[in-house]
């Protein structure tokens, strides 16, 4: 009974890759589909077929596809939190609410909310700086030593295993003997 109203409840139920697809490029066309989504497969001698043999191998890209289905072509409320975090076909919509009339479209407003999601990618950037790995830092980076044009070090070779100055000889043989003898 349960899975009968999930099914009741989630409009991608039943409806395949291809008539979904086929309904968006009716309506919208590929030149609006790919100014929203920027997925090559719209833009690069666009066809049903090529669209959804791409769409089946790959996940980002048909989920990606599926949402904007749900959300501008049927014009669905968005998905709650908890809802969110499941790929678009999983998502059950809350019961009583009915798809409505495909969203008004256009390449301007595409070309908008590109710049604008291009702004928030860049505010992002400038507000958090990356933290330094340690390897770029060079503490433990043993490869650009003074052997950096000789031969690499193989894990059985003493140069590539951290010494502490009052650590004993370690066993080349055994990189892992210097965290044994610590327990």
């Amino acid at each position: 009974m349960n899975d009968e109203i999930n099914f009741k409840n989630n409009p991608l139920h039943g409806v395949s890759l291809k008539t979904l697809l086929t309904e968006m490029v009716e309506y919208y066309g590929f030149n609006i589909i790919y100014a929203y989504l920027n997925i090559n497969c719209f833009k690069t001698n666009p066809s049903i077929e090529s669209s959804v043999k791409f769409l089946k191998k790959t996940d980002w890209a048909r989920e990606k596809v599926e949402a904007f289905y749900l959300y501008q072509f049927k014009s669905l409320p968005r998905a709650s939190e908890d809802q969110f975090q499941f790929p678009p076909r999983d998502r059950i919509v809350p019961q009583g609410q009915i798809p409505g009339e495909p969203a008004v479209l256009s390449l301007e407003d595409a070309e908008r909310l590109r710049e604008k999601r291009a702004k928030r990618t860049a505010d992002h950037d400038t507000k958090k700086p990356r933290p330094r790995s340690t390897r770029d830092s060079g503490k433990y980076n043993d490869r650009t030593s003074s052997h950096s044009n000789g031969p690499r070090s193989s894990p059985h070779n003493s140069n590539s295993i951290p010494k502490t100055p009052n650590s004993p000889p370690l066993d080349p043989a055994d990189p892992w003997a210097q965290w044994r003898d610590k327990e």
